[in-house]
């Protein structure tokens, strides 16, 4: 980083501070001054509080109160927010009384250690931390050691794919490398402490550090599994490439290094305000430690946005979002030291859920992907199962923790029944919502998968018939499973929020009726298509014929087929039109043609040649499969003007009877043709010689009185 971008930096950072201090400050400032002026209450005011504190008067006073506050009107939401304002003030004076506080709180809480722990003092505490975080250091590097040593001694061939371990080995092995030493590490050093006996402030004050070490080793290894990123390795290590989250090794380390620094600082912050809890501290001296602590997560979080290394190119929409991703961190901040922890959790979840979602996705998706894009096997059901599954635990888990600060730290925004219940049933909501997307997408895969199956797969003409049954029928009913889970889904999530569903179904079946005798062609052309699928009339591939409209079967909706006509357009056809469907492509077809010969020909010849083209056509390597019963000639059909006509058949599987009878007439032809066969034609005969001279001389003025009168026509025209 140059010198220059971190003196920016530092600048804004700075500024950004110090406005945040100064708004801080401006609300404590007056309520200081208030708690200095303020005397000290005289004793019948302190006589009259523990009055008030006491639960009979407190029962009485709530009893006489009731039928006063059943007669008032309801309170405004102008007097809510007062008192909301009122708890955010009292908290921040309250951190304000804290600040001169905060000397006596260290001194009482060296004095309870002397006390407690046989007069000795935070050093020793942090001594004691430090022997038993170095045992574990050394148990986790002799099981490092073993570890290593025995891989090497006992090398066993991995599953390879293209000669390489396959990724989810490596995975396994990574997570395993990196999990194994620190639960090595859990054991030597907390089971270490453990097994002796400490006085009770002792062990309240080491267990949170030890604790809080673990937790940040734990999510920085992690972390370096998912990007990629190990110290001391190249770019072309076998970790890099079997990174989880894509991005080249410079954005790996960017994020590697700030994800270790922000869990550091809070997780420091999280021990720290365990020892205060354990050592007596004030609320308010704790939470005023505690948020100057996070003054730390706030300075890593700006530094983050300012310096992210994801747009080479500074324009300004860019620095726009910076700016305001900086004003966003800013505002959380500030709400979590007004102690608004209902807006702060649902700030934090605004800003940092779509992320995780995003990356968990992500991570499924590069995890079942094989290395540098090279072609896998995939189980998509188990895929998604993974992926939505992953998503459900990260939402539940927010929407549960959110839940929990609802229910154990709301202000008097909540307190309402109302709203409470309300807030209930979103959270239920939001749970059965993610439940309904997991079944969906599970059931989704499995017939997506099916269908593919359908598609791809062959076998006997009983196996491709009931592949196409499938590829027809599970679409709409992969249709009808959306409709339904969506349905059943708003249905319970309305029900969590206290509507009364049933009239609302009775309701929607009254209205249904209602549609029903409006729109009657519809309702016919769903049943007519359900009772189409039942028999079976068609499927999908097959072409078929109705009326004027014919074509192949491509897709199905719930109310109509869509037919590919084989010179290209394609006709939508509601299923209460089709009325009569003809199946061109079930089983067989069989071709009848006529031939017509001269009367001259040998009958006989003619089926003993055609004999011959059947047999040929059975040993085409290409048409011969398709034919079932190959061409025969059936007989004589009638005799015609000019010649004999012939009657031909043929039986083929559906869909092939055209080519096989274009080839077929090709053949036949160059048969007769060796064997002096001719077809029938047109011809004019003329009996005797002696009358040939003057049918020619007839014919000859014939063709001259048509000209003549074909000349003398013209010349009328010309005269017109």
């Amino acid at each position: 980083m140059h010198i220059a971008a971190i003196r920016d930096l530092t600048a804004k950072v700075s500024v950004l501070l110090a406005l945040s201090l100064a708004l801080l400050y401006a609300s404590l400032t007056p309520s200081q001054a208030q708690s200095v002026a303020a005397p000290p209450p005289p004793a019948k005011v302190e006589e009259l509080i523990k009055l008030l504190d006491d639960p009979d008067v407190k029962a009485w006073i709530t009893a006489k109160g009731a039928p006063q506050a059943a007669e008032t009107p309801a309170a405004p939401a102008a007097d809510e927010i007062m008192l909301w304002s009122n708890a955010v003030r009292a908290h921040l004076r309250g951190l304000g009384q804290a600040v001169p506080a905060i000397p006596a709180e260290f001194s009482g809480a060296s004095s309870t250690i002397m006390t407690e722990i046989n007069g000795r003092g935070p050093g020793a505490i942090l001594l004691l931390f430090g022997a038993f975080a170095a045992l574990g250091f050394g148990a986790e590097f002799v099981f490092r050691r073993l570890v290593s040593q025995a891989i090497r001694r006992n090398v066993t061939p991995d599953a390879v794919e293209g000669g390489t371990p396959a990724r989810h080995h490596v995975i396994g092995r990574s997570i395993f490398a990196a999990i194994a030493p620190l639960v090595v590490f859990a054991l030597a050093s907390i089971g270490a402490f453990l097994a002796f006996t400490w006085p009770p402030l002792l062990a309240m004050l080491v267990l949170p550090m030890l604790v809080g070490l673990i937790a940040w080793r734990v999510i920085t290894r992690l972390t370096a599994i998912l990007l990629g990123f190990h110290r001391g390795q190249s770019p072309a290590g076998e970790h890099g490439k079997m990174r989880l989250i894509p991005m080249d090794d410079v954005m790996a380390g960017f994020w590697y290094r700030r994800v270790a620094l922000f869990t550091g600082i809070f997780f420091t912050g999280w021990a720290a305000a365990r020892v205060m809890t354990a050592l007596n501290f004030t609320p308010n001296v704790k939470s005023l430690i505690v948020y100057f602590i996070g003054l730390g997560l706030l300075a890593v979080a700006l530094e983050t946005v300012w310096n992210r290394p994801e747009a080479p190119i500074a324009s300004r929409a860019y620095r726009v979002k910076e700016w305001l991703l900086t004003f966003y961190l800013c505002l959380l901040w500030l709400l979590w030291v007004a102690g608004m922890s209902l807006a702060l959790w649902v700030g934090i979840y605004v800003l940092i859920l779509p992320p995780i979602l995003k990356t968990t996705s992500t991570i499924v998706k590069s995890f079942f992907s094989g290395p540098d894009d090279t072609a896998k096997a995939r189980n998509p059901i188990f895929e998604v199962l993974i992926e939505r599954g992953a998503r459900v635990i990260v939402i539940a888990l927010a929407v549960t923790w959110l839940a929990a600060v609802v229910r154990f730290r709301a202000s008097g925004l909540v307190e309402d029944e109302a709203a409470s219940r309300m807030i209930r049933g979103v959270l239920g909501g939001v749970v059965v919502l993610l439940a309904a997307d997991l079944i969906w997408h599970m059931v989704k895969g499995i017939i997506n998968q099916r269908i593919e199956r359908a598609r791809i797969e062959g076998g006997d003409e009983a196996a491709l018939a009931r592949s196409g049954r499938l590829m027809t029928l599970l679409p709409i009913l992969r249709n009808f499973l959306a409709v339904l889970i969506a349905a059943i889904a708003v249905m319970m999530v309305l029900s969590g929020l206290g509507v009364a569903i049933g009239p609302l179904i009775a309701g929607a079946g009254i209205f249904g009726v209602a549609i029903g005798f409006g729109s009657q062609a519809l309702v016919r052309d769903i049943i007519s298509g359900v009772f189409y699928m039942t028999d079976d009339a068609f499927r999908v591939g097959e072409y078929i014929q109705s009326g004027s409209y014919k074509g192949t079967v491509e897709s199905f909706s719930i109310r109509s087929v869509k037919l590919r006509h084989h010179r290209g357009p394609v006709f939508t056809v509601p299923f209460g039109l089709l009325g009569a469907v003809q199946n061109m492509s079930r089983d067989w077809a069989i071709d009848k043609f006529f031939i017509s010969v001269s009367y001259d020909a040998d009958i006989a010849k003619v089926k003993k040649l055609v004999k011959g083209v059947g047999a040929a056509l059975l040993e085409d390597e290409e048409l011969g499969p398709q034919i079932i019963e190959t061409v025969k000639m059936k007989g004589v059909e009638e005799f015609g003007d000019y010649g004999i006509k012939l009657s031909f058949a043929m039986m083929t599987k559906p869909g092939h009877q055209s080519t096989i009878r274009r080839r077929a007439y090709a053949m036949i032809r160059e048969a007769f043709a060796e064997n002096g066969i001719g077809f029938a034609s047109p011809t004019v005969q003329v009996a005797g010689e002696e009358h040939s001279g003057a049918a020619v001389a007839a014919a000859g003025e014939t063709i001259a009185r048509k000209k003549a009168t074909e000349a003398k026509l013209k010349l009328v025209e010309g005269e017109s």
